[in-house]
């Protein structure tokens, strides 16, 4: 199989102002996005865009990682608060028409105006990665991409290891204006405000993101992407940050669906690589380290030791068969029904659809029929009237469903 060619083109100052704002202060690094990429494929471009005069020790790091460096100037004049974000875009556009062996671009930024970029990269055949700080990213960015790498949750990344209020040792690494001769601070920040950094100590005292990020994840703790809080958590400029889902009660009903899809869509047996593959194209976010495995398969070995899924020996060596468990897992499950039934209705007039569930759930607190590959708990209950489990009907008097076991 051949190899991805990637191009990588940073936006280099959300992704280092980022780092600094919403990861303690910690100096952006490219090496774990180097590396993460060579898991992927082979990098062949390597393009970094910003006013570099306020990145000296930057300079220096990128360099010696072969990354050509775009110099944009901020002020020249008059305020060019988006010349690097354009320059990037055409610059993308150009290697998308002009190189053709280019097969996937990697856009690392937070910013949501690269949004229209990776839907006309994508339109145009390329496969899209993005990378950026999880509290200055978008919500609106991640869904657009064909995977989306969360910088911290990178191999080789240490949000704690430099605590919040601390200021880095190294002048210019990831702080704008901090090299000697430099423009200052806030001129900075005023040739560019669309960028998804916290601007000014009054701005950081808005934002919820600025906690620490122990907070964060306590604060995630479960539940599902983009539940649990009564408002979305905002950048300072107001857009709504990406979250990536990280309940690990929903992972079982997302494989479990999953692979029901594409057992219904596709001819084959399901594969480990084509069930990963679509679960990336649900949520570009997804990742196996969220929910603490270091490989994929690990992952998959964990759901079937707990019966969610049933592993087989696959077309390719290191790439199983992904089953629902068995005739004998549902036969058990439709069992239960049938004695809730039994129990609740001996006279078989039909109980209502509506409550049923939460009485199988007080008979087995672990019943999910989404475990089963079933997206409601009235396909489940079609599939017993099928089966000849239960007879389901629609009760005009009742304005429901009823069911009875037969």
């Amino acid at each position: 199989m051949e190899e991805d060619r990637i191009a990588l083109l940073l936006d280099y100052e959300n992704l280092a102002l980022g780092a600094r704002d919403h990861l303690g202060g910690m100096s952006f690094e490219l090496k774990p996005i180097a590396d993460a990429l060579a898991e992927r494929g082979r990098v062949v471009v390597r393009k970094a865009y910003a006013d570099w005069s306020y990145f000296d020790e930057d300079r220096r790091m990128l360099t010696r990682s072969h990354v050509e460096l775009i110099e944009m100037p901020q002020r020249m004049g008059a305020s060019r608060k988006n010349a690097a974000d354009i320059k990037m875009v055409v610059d993308a556009i150009e290697m998308a028409f002009e190189r053709e062996y280019i097969t996937t671009f990697a856009i690392c930024t937070g910013d949501s105006d690269f949004t229209p970029l990776v839907h006309k990269l994508r339109e145009l055949n390329k496969n899209v990665i993005g990378v950026g700080i999880r509290n200055s990213t978008s919500a609106m960015l991640p869904p657009a991409c064909d995977e989306f790498l969360f910088y911290e949750s990178l191999d080789g990344v240490d949000p704690h290891a430099t605590q919040p209020g601390t200021t880095p040792k190294k002048a210019g690494r990831g702080t704008v204006g901090a090299v000697q001769g430099g423009p200052d601070p806030k001129e900075a920040k005023d040739a560019k405000p669309t960028k998804n950094a916290t601007k000014g100590s009054a701005a950081a005292d808005q934002t919820p993101s600025e906690a620490p990020e122990s907070s964060t994840k306590k604060s995630d703790k479960g539940r599902g992407k983009g539940q649990g809080t009564s408002q979305p958590r905002t950048t300072p400029d107001g857009e709504e940050l990406a979250t990536a889902n990280q309940s690990t009660g929903e992972l079982t009903t997302l494989v479990a669906q999953t692979v029901a899809g594409l057992q219904r869509t596709t001819n084959g047996p399901v594969t480990a690589s084509a069930l990963k593959r679509t679960l990336l194209r649900k949520d570009a976010t997804f990742s196996e380290t969220d929910f603490g495995f270091r490989a994929f398969g690990e992952l998959l070995k964990h759901l079937d030791d707990r019966g969610v899924i049933t592993l087989s020996e696959g077309p390719s060596s290191g790439d199983p068969v992904v089953e629902l468990p068995g005739e004998a897992d549902r036969e058990v499950v439709f069992e239960l029904l049938r004695s809730v039934l039994d129990s609740d209705d001996p006279e078989g007039d039909g109980v209502p659809l509506s409550g049923l569930k939460d009485r199988l759930r007080h008979e087995d607190p672990d019943f999910s029929e989404k475990k089963l590959g079933y997206s409601s708990f009235l396909q489940f209950c079609r599939a017993a009237d099928t089966e000849d489990v239960a007879e389901l009907w629609w009760d005009e008097d009742a304005d429901g469903y009823l069911v009875a076991a037969l």
